[in-house]
């Protein structure tokens, strides 16, 4: 019998190791990754820069300091943090024995006789035996939600220093769109009065003047719309800092110099780098764990408990003073007839670490995509700027040109019209292309994870 004991319950032990299992974590990711970008196998990338080493305007970087601090969605993230880290000491503390204090007494008395008092003041203690990796699995599980959290706060990190940085950039490109159109408007305003002082020397007709009056008032609106944008950048940016709207102090785009040249780093190191791709494996290793959880619960619990203490109660006897009195009980609880649910509960642990399992790859291919759209963004903006500069500076030669020939009669209304507004519209799209190349550097940057310091 004593043999067959034993041998039942080693069998129990040794089917249960599977369920002791630790996370494996990810050491590959899918091959090409960044698409046909080129990728410098190195250990260093522009992700692992600290923001202000990327970011280095100061009023940029005050506000991202500030940011960090007051941003509710910041303090949030560390609030989940928090929670977390008392989740896990909770499991730590599985593993200690449960004790209590329960003092009892009570008075009785038989047909008015002289009451006897009784009391007890034991300690009870409760200890359940990891036997079969219950408490060691809800550990690990904590663990790795622990774990998520910082990187979820991390995430949030990044984000929001990445938000700041468009909003701010976003709002020196109205600035710089705002100067232009500002300008163009009081250019325009003498263009209208020249014409109209040439319209009573019979030099333009009515059809000229009305059309050079509706591209000034056109204009004025574009100005009206620019300050208008500008007014809600400022507000986008209030609320990011958990400000009242308020005017945001800020430098020139002009004056804006950001890093050039970058190193993306190998893929691999997007499993470390990239606070979402990394709290996704997290997710799925807690779901490794609920499901080793699953697989325990088909296996017996053993708890140990026992009690010492004070009575002077005896069963039928009371005895003054008070003895000395302690017991101790194991037990042992096996599911019998819960098993179909156990079953049912480890296939829906299972399915739910397939879909953590998937939802992981999908963020690393989105991650990677993320890369490959930041790098061509730049680049293409890199590309333009050239472009852009000679766009401008025709447009230019060509205003001047056909303004003096109109004060002359050597041209027609039209064609100065053409002129003005072809210069507006490439001195607007060269700001906004190099907020877009500006724009690239902030995702790219977002994108290999960076912001971690």
């Amino acid at each position: 019998m004593r043999k067959i004991i034993i041998l039942s319950a080693a069998t129990l032990v040794l089917s249960s190791c599977g369920i002791y299992n630790k996370y494996k974590p990810v050491s590959e990711v899918p091959e090409g990754l960044y698409g046909s970008e080129s990728v410098v196998a190195d250990t260093a990338n522009f992700g692992n820069l600290s923001w202000r080493e990327v970011f280095t305007d100061p009023s940029l970087q005050n506000l991202i300091d500030s940011a960090l601090v007051r941003n509710t969605d910041m303090q949030t993230a560390h609030l989940r943090v928090k929670e977390a880290e008392a989740t896990l000491l909770t499991s730590k503390l599985s593993y200690l024995p449960s004790l209590f204090l329960a003092p009892e007494g009570a008075a009785s008395s038989f047909d008015r006789g002289k009451a006897t008092q009784t009391y007890s003041l034991p300690v009870t203690a409760s200890w359940e035996l990891d036997i079969f990796g219950k408490v060691t699995t809800a550990k690990r599980r904590a663990k790795a939600a622990y774990e998520q959290s910082k990187e979820y706060e991390q995430a949030v990190k990044t984000q929001l220093v990445a938000s700041v940085a468009n909003t701010y950039y976003t709002l020196l490109m109205l600035d710089s769109q705002y100067e232009i159109a500002v300008a163009t408007e009081a250019a325009w305003k003498e263009s209208v009065n020249a014409t109209r002082a040439m319209k009573k020397a019979g030099m333009v007709n009515e059809a000229g003047l009305a059309q050079t009056e509706a591209t000034y008032y056109n204009i004025c609106t574009t100005v009206l719309d620019l300050k208008e944008q500008i007014n809600q950048a400022e507000n986008s940016l209030a609320l990011l800092l958990a400000e009242t709207p308020h005017e945001i102090q800020r430098s020139k785009l002009g004056n804006q110099q950001l890093p050039e040249n970058f190193s993306v780093g190998v893929p691999l190191q997007m499993l470390s780098n990239r606070p979402d791709v990394r709290s996704a494996e997290f997710s799925l290793a807690q779901a490794f764990y609920t499901t080793n959880a699953a697989r325990a619960a088909f296996y017996p619990s053993i708890t140990l408990s026992g009690s010492a203490g004070w009575t002077n109660s005896a069963g039928s006897m009371i005895v003054n003073p008070g003895k000395f009195l302690a017991s101790a009980v194991a037990s042992l609880t096996q599911p019998l007839f819960n098993k179909g649910a156990n079953i049912a509960q480890l296939k829906i642990a299972k399915a739910q670490q397939e879909e953590a399992r998937l939802s992981f790859e999908q963020t690393l291919l989105n991650a990677g995509v993320e890369v490959n759209e930041a790098l061509v963004q730049y680049q293409t903006a890199r590309e333009k700027a050239d472009y852009y500069n000679k766009q401008v500076a025709s447009p230019q030669t060509a205003a001047k040109s056909t303004s003096l020939l109109m004060k002359h009669g050597n041209t027609t209304y039209l064609e100065v019209l053409t002129a003005q507004q072809t210069l507006l519209n490439a001195q607007l799209s060269q700001v906004a292309n190099r907020f877009t190349e500006i724009q690239g550097v902030i995702t790219l940057y977002q994108a290999l994870g960076g912001g971690r310091m």
